[in-house]
Parts: structure tokens; C-alpha cells; sequence
């Protein structure tokens, strides 16, 4: 039972069975964006362009996210980002059914999605330890990513069905009545039962998260491995796209099914996870994120649909559980007091680098052709892996305190000597 041992929390199992709901309209809706987008468009660079539009306000705003995230009701600040995904979901799902989209529409509520994203993420993460404590953490992180990946599953071939059947429309209104079930949840949050830690309230600047990160080497080598591996490696959406379409001329149900088998080995991987508790240190993520890279430069050469679509739950289960470990040792390696924006930064790195590389990768699938966009992409994640790896491979152990003032002032003494 020490694999399930989170479920004994109430809160975690009414937010667990929401977002059950939720991931699985969360994947419906991205297959079915992509495919409305080409149906529009035609065109790979839109794809690129509108993915960009959804991850920048990440990139700009998930800093100050995590900063709401420390000073505010953090269910009450999940009740209106969820609000924001429903309204956009809801409102291009509409437009679809009305026969009335066009792409500055898809774009515009991406972008408004994106806002809700950037401060939903680093609140989300922080939220977790309330919710079921410090200890059972690495557990739920494992749990939560579960879920997330049976949404992973099943949501693109329900989606593929869905757009074969009825076209795009159904897909956005799914996610949109999943959003709602969520903020249901929340309302029935018992605050009583939050793991909420006491601690000295420290200065509510962002800078100072930043020189507390600058001044932890683990999580530095952490976050430069993950910036890399994921704005360069973390692009299925357009590589699984254009590959389906462009190379292997596949329709809308091939497509979505790609989606779900990706999501076979992301789930097995969540789910070793949970069984990983101890692995979870800098050396383990870089090792993982090249791997995980070199898999993926093996796809790019796959000769066939069949051989593709077996190569992705091997990528799946690599990244899966190189990024749970990544996420849950920053989580757990951070002083509480500034948990929020240190999380806002992490998230940040994790989805900052896909509104400037994904029009990029767009257009590169365009001029130089899908297969070697890949191939590219996988050699400067491995790469960047190896370089991080031979830096910093003996400087990832943990200091004898997180808190912020003991790990500024040891920087300090640091710069003295």
C-alpha cells in the first residue's frame, strides 16, 4: 500500500479524481488544436506559432505566479485559473460547432490559456505539500503523474475518434465541462486538513529567489538540464504532428493514436516513479535526459509508421521519469517560505524555452524536412546533458540547510573566501 499511501489524504482523493477527468480533456484538446490548425492553416509554422503563443505568458509571467502562489489562498487562486481554461476551451469549442473559427481566434484563446497555465502551474506544484504533506510528496508527485499520463492515453485516441466522427469542436467542449469538475473539487477542499508549513515571512521579492537558486548548485544543474531536454525534445505536438501527416501521411485517428501510445510509456514511467523515491538527485536527471535524447534521434530515422510509434512509449517512459525526479527534488530541496517562485522559476525553465524554439522548430519542418528537424533537436539536448553532466556530475548533493538565510549566507561566505 506504500505505493497508494497518498489516497489516505481526502483532499489529495477528491483533487486526484477531478483531474482524472481533467488530463484526459487536457489531451483531447491539444490533438484537436493541432488538427483544427492544420485544417485552417496547412501549415506546420502556424502549428509552431500558435504553441508559441500558448507557452509565453510562461515564460514572462510563471515567476510571478509562483510569487501569487506564496502570498495568496493558493485553492482560491486555482479556482479562477481553472475558470480561465474553461472559458477558453468553451469559447473555441463553441466557435468550432458554430462554424465560425479562424485562426486568430485559435490563437487569441491559446494565448488566454496560457495566461491561466502561467499562474496555475507554480500554484498547482506548491499546492501539492499542503495537500498531503512533505513526507508522502515524491509519493503524490508519482501519483499526480499517474493520472496525468492516463489522460495522456486515453485522451488523443478519444480525441482522433472524436474529429474522425464530428470534426474538432467536441474535443474543446470536453476539456471545458472537465475544467468545471475541477473547481468543483476545490470548493470541497477541507482547509483544515492542509499540511500548510509555519514559517518566517521572508522578503516578497523575486530577486530573491533568484540568488537563492544561483547559489544552489544542484538546482542549477537541474534546471539547465530540463531547459534543453524540453524546449528542444518536448515538442510532440509538432513532431508527432508532422510526422503522421508529412512523412507517414496518416489521418486524424493515426494521429491521435500516436498521442496515446506516447502516453503508455509515460504512465509506465510515472508509475516506476513512485518506486524511485531515492534516485531523485541531479546525476540521475542528466543521465536520464540523455538517454532520453538519444531515443529520440533513433526516431527520427524510423523507416515506417509502426517502428515510430514503438520507439515513443520508450521516449515516454525515459522522460517521465527523468522529470518527476527533476520536479520532486527541487520541490523538496526548497525552503517552504519561497517554495512558490522558486517552482514559478522551475516552470519557467521546464515551458520557457517553447515559445522562442517552437516557431523555430515549425519552420524547420518546413525547410528542412521533419526527420532532420528531430535529429537536430535530440543532438542539442544531448549535448547540452553531457556539458551540465561533466560540470556539475560532484556538486549535486544537498546543503546541511535549505533555508534561505542559511543558503544566501553560506554563498556569501562563499564570495569571501
Amino acid at each position: 500500500m506504500s505505493t497508494l499511501r497518498s489516497f489516505r489524504h481526502r483532499n489529495f482523493r477528491i483533487l486526484f479524481a477531478a483531474n482524472f477527468v481533467s488530463n484526459i480533456g487536457t489531451w483531447a484538446q491539444g490533438v484537436a488544436q493541432a488538427w483544427l490548425i492544420l485544417e485552417l492553416t496547412n501549415s506546420g509554422s502556424y502549428l509552431g506559432i500558435v504553441t508559441a503563443l500558448q507557452f509565453a505568458p510562461t515564460l514572462f509571467f510563471s515567476i510571478s505566479g509562483g510569487k501569487i502562489a506564496d502570498k495568496f489562498n493558493k485553492r482560491k487562486v486555482l479556482l479562477l485559473t481553472n475558470l480561465t481554461g474553461a472559458t477558453s476551451a468553451l469559447s473555441v469549442g463553441t466557435l468550432v460547432l458554430l462554424d465560425q473559427i479562424q485562426i486568430w481566434h485559435v490563437m487569441f484563446f491559446a494565448f488566454l490559456l496560457g495566461m491561466g497555465n502561467a499562474i496555475d502551474a507554480p500554484t498547482r506544484q506548491s499546492f501539492n505539500i499542503e495537500v498531503v504533506g512533505k513526507e508522502d510528496l515524491p509519493n503524490a508527485v508519482g501519483l499526480n503523474s499517474t493520472n496525468f499520463n492516463i489522460g495522456r492515453l486515453l485522451g488523443p485516441g478519444l480525441s482522433g475518434v472524436l474529429i474522425a466522427a464530428y470534426g474538432t469542436g467536441f474535443s474543446f467542449i470536453l476539456n471545458g465541462i472537465s475544467y468545471l469538475g475541477v473547481m468543483i473539487a476545490l470548493l470541497n477542499i477541507r482547509e483544515r486538513d492542509l499540511f500548510i508549513e509555519d514559517h518566517k515571512r521572508t522578503s516578497t521579492k523575486i530577486r530573491q529567489a533568484f540568488k537563492y537558486v544561483s547559489a544552489r548548485p544542484d538546482i542549477i544543474a537541474v534546471m539547465l538540464t530540463v531547459f534543453f531536454a524540453t524546449s528542444f525534445g518536448l515538442n510532440f505536438n509538432i513532431f508527432n504532428t508532422m510526422m503522421a501527416t508529412a512523412v507517414f501521411d496518416k489521418s486524424a485517428a493515426e494521429y491521435g493514436l500516436l498521442g496515446s501510445i506516447l502516453a503508455i510509456g509515460s504512465l509506465s514511467g510515472a508509475i516506476v516513479s513512485a518506486r524511485l523515491e531515492k534516485k531523485r538527485d541531479p546525476r540521475f536527471v542528466m543521465r536520464g535526459a540523455m538517454l532520453f535524447s538519444l531515443v529520440l534521434i533513433i526516431s527520427s530515422f524510423a523507416p515506417n509508421y509502426i517502428t515510430y510509434a514503438i520507439l515513443l512509449p520508450i521516449i515516454g517512459f525515459i522522460a517521465l521519469i527523468t522529470f518527476i525526479a527533476a520536479n520532486t527534488m527541487v520541490q523538496l530541496r526548497t525552503d517552504s517560505a519561497i517554495r512558490g517562485r522558486v517552482m514559478g522559476i522551475y516552470l519557467t525553465v521546464f515551458l520557457g524555452g517553447t515559445p522562442i524554439v517552437s516557431p523555430l522548430i515549425g519552420w524547420m519542418t518546413q525547410e528542412l524536412g521533419t526527420r532532420i528537424t528531430i535529429t537536430i533537436c535530440g543532438a542539442i539536448a544531448f549535448t547540452a546533458a553531457a556539458i551540465t553532466y561533466a560540470k556539475f556530475k560532484d556538486r549535486g548533493d544537498a546543503p546541511e540547510s535549505v533555508l534561505v538565510s542559511d543558503v544566501l549566507e553560506a554563498a556569501y561566505e562563499d564570495k569571501k573566501d
